[in-house]
């Protein structure tokens, strides 16, 4: 077979999902009914990827066991590797720890709490066409402040809680800033650069990577939705906002009709 690996970064506590946070960890939080990470598997195994490490630490053996349980039919055809990296454990050395078990020389990196339904397999064979040794995937996400528009130094609309996924910088209005997703596409040459010692590993890592390699940032189309806070879920859960509802609606059945399709065989 041949892999194609994610590293789901899943270890962090919960802090801002309050007493939910501390009942279970936050990947493993429901929305309408199922665990983000279930969510996070489904759209990755759709999109050709099979081979998963998860650098476990907060309440990292309830994370293991759910996925043994949910997932132990072989027919799903894909393999997942369990590090357990510590509970207080940087990103830099959780991704230190399992650098040498990724089994493709392209890998996805990405975190543990957000939904998505992005065409993942075109951006990696973009990536890999275009030798890149990062990929980095840009999304829409909820602007948590009200917005003046302008047209033509003209004021046009308000509203509050956007989507955006570009911003102009305050200091250099010249560059035109994108919204990361937390995920990335990273060739394995990129671990090479010194990294481990770093308290926050996108900050150490990834500005080193934009000025040494050849890198790419992709604009993804899709749906992108970040469970960070009590209210990023209940954005969600409770149809607040009836669009991103009902795109959830839709990566769920996609998912239930690929277990059902796969379980099926």
């Amino acid at each position: 077979m041949k892999y194609k690996t994610a590293v789901i970064l899943c270890g962090g506590r919960g802090t801002r999902l309050g007493d939910l946070g501390k009942k279970k960890p936050k990947t493993l939080v429901n929305v309408d009914r199922y665990p983000i990470l279930w969510y996070i598997i489904l759209s990755l195994l759709r999109n050709s990827i099979n081979h998963f490490i998860l650098p476990l630490g907060y309440k990292g053996e309830i994370i293991k066991k759910y996925v043994e349980r949910k997932f132990k039919n072989k027919k799903y055809n894909f393999i997942i590797d369990f590090f357990k990296t510590g509970v207080n454990t940087s990103i830099a050395k959780r991704i230190e720890i399992v650098k040498n078990f990724i089994k493709s020389d392209d890998f996805f990196l990405l975190n543990g709490d957000a939904i998505f339904e992005l065409n993942l397999k075109k951006i990696f064979l973009n990536h890999k066409k275009q030798k890149k040794v990062a990929s980095f995937i840009s999304c829409h996400a909820p602007l948590a402040y009200g917005v003046v528009s302008t047209k033509k130094n003209k004021i046009v609309n308000f509203t509050r809680e956007i989507n955006f996924n570009t911003v102009l910088s305050s200091n250099k209005r010249s560059i035109l800033s994108f919204v990361y997703s937390g995920m990335i596409i990273l060739n394995k040459i990129a671990l090479k650069t010194k990294f481990k010692n770093s308290d926050n590993f996108e900050e150490k890592l990834y500005p080193k990577l934009i000025k040494k390699f050849n890198t790419d940032l992709i604009s993804a189309r899709g749906f992108w939705h970040s469970v960070d806070s009590i209210k990023d879920l209940d954005r969600l859960n409770k149809k607040i906002d009836i669009n991103k509802f009902n795109s959830l609606i839709k990566i769920k059945e996609k998912n239930i009709k690929y277990e059902k399709r796969i379980l099926e065989k």
